[in-house]
């Protein structure tokens, strides 16, 4: 945490130094294009290596009754088993975060016993943050417009809707950081949690802070030239930048810390805003028992090689090695007897043995 710390202490630093030595263009023009051009061939990168990865069975996340006889009811959405059911299943997902929904939490009451609960917290808070933060996105387009389209300015209106202050004081910027807050503080306070945080969970958070504190400090406690702010953001989306008038060492400080977010994205955690698209625990259906899963990067010259198959082959290998067969050996048959020798009756010309001759005989 420290560490992730100090780094975003240093983004700022860097950026405020070379506003003060006259690197305006630098970090108003220069870095930006560089983080948005990294952001955008990381993220194509990531999506494309991602949809090349095989995927040789059906594996989605299920906590529900999958599809079977009529009279069971299934749960289409934590089990899908057709593609429209997918399709409302990512939709809740990524609209309503469903998944994180039905997180739960487990504490050790007197008994001992362990007690599971649901903990709804994480979701809402969750929830929060990103919507504000689309907001705030979303509003931030009018500087890069003109005009400015209709839409961004009824988010403005609404957003703005209580006329608090003056400028007006947006709702969304106080959610946006009381959000950021409670992630970070949930990483912190709970130990289960703070256990398995890495540099990587809390860099993020720093940064995003940064930014929105940037941001508030910006609009409503020090004055920046926002003529000069709007051609200049105009000039970045016509690929005409120009920098005039003094806008101030916060300004360039805020697009620091975005560009510095921007060329960080694709290669961090972040970037489950596109692989929750990708993840195919969430977007195959169910279907194991009806559909059989046929890896589209199977090559067609191998014959498929079942279970069963590979069991008759190495069956006595597996048994010899206690491993549990589906099918047992075959009994083993017993041996048949050696047949005894059968006893002949001998002729009896054969049986009688002949008299030896006599000198008497011979004569």
């Amino acid at each position: 945490m420290k560490h992730s710390f100090l780094a975003v202490i240093a983004l700022i630093a860097i950026s405020w130094i070379g506003s003060l030595v006259g690197l305006n263009y630098l970090f108003g023009v220069v870095f930006p294009y560089l983080a948005f051009a990294v952001f955008l061939g990381g993220f194509v990168y990531r999506v494309i290596n991602w949809a090349k990865s095989p995927v040789p069975f059906r594996i989605p996340t299920t906590s529900g009754q999958e599809k079977s006889l009529d009279w069971v009811k299934q749960d289409k959405f934590d089990c899908p088993a057709t593609f429209w059911q997918v399709v409302g299943r990512m939709l809740l997902e990524v609209f309503a975060f469903r998944s994180l929904f039905k997180n739960t939490k487990a504490e050790i009451h007197d008994g001992p016993k362990l007690v599971y609960g649901s903990s709804k917290w994480l979701w809402f808070f969750g929830l929060l943050f990103h919507y504000s933060f689309l907001t705030i996105v979303l509003r931030h387009m009018r500087l890069f417009l003109n005009p400015v389209p209709a839409f961004v300015s009824q988010i403005e209106f609404f957003d703005g809707l209580f006329q608090v202050g003056v400028p007006v004081l947006y709702q969304t910027d106080l959610v946006f950081v009381g959000a950021v807050t409670f992630l970070f503080l949930r990483r912190v306070i709970i130990p289960q949690v703070r256990y398995i945080s890495f540099a990587a969970d809390y860099f993020p958070l720093f940064l995003i802070f940064a930014i929105g504190a940037t941001g508030i400090l910006m609009r409503y406690f020090i004055r920046v030239d926002v003529v000069s702010i709007k051609q200049l953001t105009v000039g970045l989306a016509t690929f005409s930048p120009s920098i005039s008038g003094d806008i101030g060492a916060i300004f360039y400080i805020h697009v620091f810390l975005v560009s510095a977010l921007l060329a960080y994205f694709p290669f961090s955690k972040l970037m489950h805003l596109g692989g929750v698209f990708m993840s195919p625990t969430r977007n195959l259906a169910n279907n194991n028992r009806m559909v059989r899963h046929v890896n589209p990067w199977n090559n067609p010259n191998i014959k498929p090689h079942s279970y069963a198959d590979y069991e008759d082959e190495f069956r006595q290998f597996m048994a010899d090695a206690d491993i549990p067969l589906e099918k047992e050996l075959p009994p083993e048959p017993e041996p048949e007897p050696e047949p005894e020798p059968e006893e002949t009756e001998k002729p009896a010309a054969d049986a009688a043995e002949p008299a030896a001759e006599t000198p008497a005989d011979k004569e």
